[in-house]
């Protein structure tokens, strides 16, 4: 089984990505961490359920990986063509603890298991190689955090708490049979759309909110 672990903002520049957060839920989310091993950074938000809400951009101080980035975030064109389309909340990620057989049967999909920091590595996390979001971002990335579940009591909490997360897509019945097929949980609701598009409603200290 899959299950949601965290939704992804995915910006132009990490400032563009927390203004557009404040902007739709009203608050501002903390940074998180540089990703050394990545070339990125992020800020991060709790979301209830063990669920966190990450923005995530192109470090420019950051070094480069020897591997594509995650995200989708070496093609800096793509990524600024989405977000001035809209397309904003972009990805999302889901946790298993055994990676192996889902890579084994859905490689092709979600890419290669990459285990992250290499020196030391702590989790697992599927990129594929040219580092582009699994079937154009319909599909998540999957982590194995290793039987680590500390990892969310060092995300903040500004009780803020997701109620429902809406994929868009121009086929939703063959998404949805796949997504079943994965067996991800929570479900998402699958709705048809002109492109893949994502809300998520979130409860806030402000009241009911969409991030989009």
């Amino acid at each position: 089984m899959l299950r949601l672990d965290h939704l992804t903002v995915i910006a132009p520049t990490l400032s563009e990505g927390v203004a557009h957060v404040r902007d739709c839920l009203g608050l501002d989310v903390p940074f998180g961490t540089r990703h050394h091993y990545m070339g990125t950074h992020n800020h991060r938000l709790q979301l209830g359920n063990a669920i966190y809400l990450e923005i995530v951009a192109l470090d420019p101080a950051g070094t480069d990986p020897g591997r594509a980035r995650w995200f989708g975030l070496d093609n800096q064109e793509q990524v600024r063509s989405d977000w001035n389309e809209g397309r904003r909340l972009r990805g999302w990620v889901a946790n298993t603890d055994v990676i192996d057989p889902v890579v084994a049967a859905y490689g092709t999909m979600f890419g290669d298991k990459v285990s992250l920091p290499a020196e030391s590595p702590t989790f697992d996390f599927t990129i594929p190689s040219d580092g582009s979001l699994p079937l154009g971002g319909a599909l998540p990335s999957i982590i194995d955090h290793r039987g680590d579940t500390a990892y969310i009591a060092s995300i903040p909490d500004l009780e803020a708490r997701l109620t429902s997360f809406t994929l868009d897509h121009p086929d939703p019945a063959a998404i949805a049979t796949l997504h079943r097929e994965l067996a991800i949980e929570p479900r998402l609701e699958i709705v048809r759309g002109r492109d893949i598009r994502y809300r998520a409603l979130i409860q806030t200290p402000g009241g009911l909110k969409e991030l989009t």
